[in-house]
């Protein structure tokens, strides 16, 4: 027989791709890589704001979390705000604000706001991340990026 309590124990695949995101938000901040990286697909697409134009492949983009990781000499800031998530049967987008950054070797914190989104699939059973937007707000006028922006 099933009832609400039966549904209600099942988590929702908003919660789900919600409880992902929180994990690798936590995984950058202990610079745990390969926690970072089992939330995507093998054939990731990712648009960051350091680097490249894009990584193609989960090799690349593994490259690309290793080096971010590596240039942070202090604690890591990662923090996710406003996060919105909308999810069918096997494919879902999400879209949040992360704060983002990481202390100096004097301790001073260097953290912005960012944009970020994803495209997820359904893959074995699990959310998986295959496609991932990072952006700041960009000055026209200055061509400078916006750094000071706030939610």
């Amino acid at each position: 027989m099933n009832s609400i309590l039966d549904h209600t124990c099942q988590p929702t695949a908003e919660e789900e791709i919600r409880a992902l995101l929180e994990r690798r938000m936590e995984a950058v901040r202990r610079q745990d890589l390969e926690t970072i990286m089992v939330g995507y697909t093998p054939d990731v697409l990712a648009f960051d704001t350091i680097g490249k134009l894009q990584y193609q492949g989960i090799e690349a983009y593994r490259q690309h979390w290793r080096n971010c990781i590596g240039t942070c000499q202090g604690p890591i800031v990662m923090e996710m705000a406003e996060p919105h998530i909308e999810a069918a049967d096997a494919l879902a987008f999400a879209y949040w604000l992360c704060r983002c950054g990481c202390a100096d070797p004097d301790g001073e914190v260097k953290a912005a706001w960012m944009r970020a989104s994803a495209c997820l699939r359904k893959v074995g059973g699990q959310w998986k991340i295959a496609h991932e937007h990072w952006s700041v707000p960009l000055d026209v006028e200055s061509g400078r990026a916006q750094l000071e922006l706030v939610p």
